[in-house]
């Protein structure tokens, strides 16, 4: 199907208000993305290019930049987290399950939600068999956790033109790749709807540092300005927001502290829910009302 397809145009000034329990206008969901590089490949993301240009193989300066992120990196945003006493999800590639096994514990000891992110840090369009990653990806997480992913977000939120469908005969229950609202919306695949709850390109760490260059501090005063602005939507309709990071971007040390420095803006705000992508859905699928989300 093609996107417009999939979903009907929405605006959303003119949908029935949502409403979240206990008044707060704004639910918060963190997602931290751990993944896995092969280092027999070029790989996803560069710091440094090559003295003759190219994609070497091994590529070993760009493989060890994202290394020290689950080496060191991830701690620094796990210490964050556990000082703003909040849930966190973790987007997570099936081999670095098992790859990352300290990662894993620390993410399963917390009850954070895991979300299917590919079975490596590859393209979906460029997978071999996208069905078998996708069912890969599912069974490490349930290894590992003890239950089936609920959601899903394609390595770079790539999607191929059955991914949707994929999901939804795998049984995952919510996407994150469609970027194209502050509410949760449904999508239209041939095997009965996918919620796609909103996830963020802006105040998304790669964006920001490797796209865009901008200095550390970015993270935070972009965070928080779209923070405000959809706290101010919410007056009247509930919006939610996504915080997104990686271990090897804003792991690093000249980085974290604006991660921090984020969730603790956020949290001095009464009217404010840090939820998991599951929280969302139970939210959304009982009609987006002030009912309380058990999660």
């Amino acid at each position: 199907m093609l996107p417009t397809e999939r979903i009907d145009f929405s605006s959303i000034a003119h949908r029935p208000p949502m409403r979240l329990p206990g008044g707060a206008r704004l639910a918060v969901w963190i997602i931290v993305n751990v993944e896995e590089w092969s280092a027999t490949e070029p790989m996803p993301r560069t710091v440094l290019t090559p003295p003759a240009g190219g994609q070497p193989v091994p590529d070993i300066p760009n493989w060890a930049w994202h290394e020290y992120g689950n080496r060191v990196g991830f701690w620094r945003l796990l210490e964050a987290i556990d000082a703003a006493d909040v849930p966190a999800c973790l987007a997570v590639n099936g081999g670095a399950i098992t790859a990352y096994p300290e990662i894993t514990e620390a993410a399963v000891a917390r009850d954070w939600e895991p979300i299917g992110h590919g079975f490596t840090q590859k393209n979906m369009q460029k997978v071999a068999d996208e069905a078998l990653d996708i069912d890969r990806t599912t069974k490490a997480v349930d290894d590992a956790w003890g239950r089936r992913p609920l959601g899903w977000l394609g390595p770079g939120l790539t999607e191929t033109w059955q991914t949707p469908e994929l999901l939804v005969q795998a049984g995952y229950r919510y996407v994150c790749d469609w970027v194209l609202d502050d509410q949760p919306v449904r999508l239209r695949t041939e095997h009965g709807p996918i919620t796609n709850i909103p996830y963020t390109q802006e105040c998304n760490d790669v964006a920001m540092m490797l796209i865009q260059h901008h200095p550390a501090r970015e993270y935070y005063q972009r965070a928080v300005d779209q923070f405000e602005q959809l706290y101010a939507d919410g007056a009247g309709s509930a919006r939610v927001m996504a915080l997104v990071v990686h271990p090897y971007i804003m792991g690093v040390p000249h980085r974290a502290r604006y991660f921090a420095e984020a969730l603790e803006h956020m949290r001095e705000r009464e009217d404010v829910v840090f939820w998991t992508g599951g929280q969302i859905l139970e939210w959304y699928a009982a009609g987006g009302t002030d009912a309380p989300v058990t999660g």
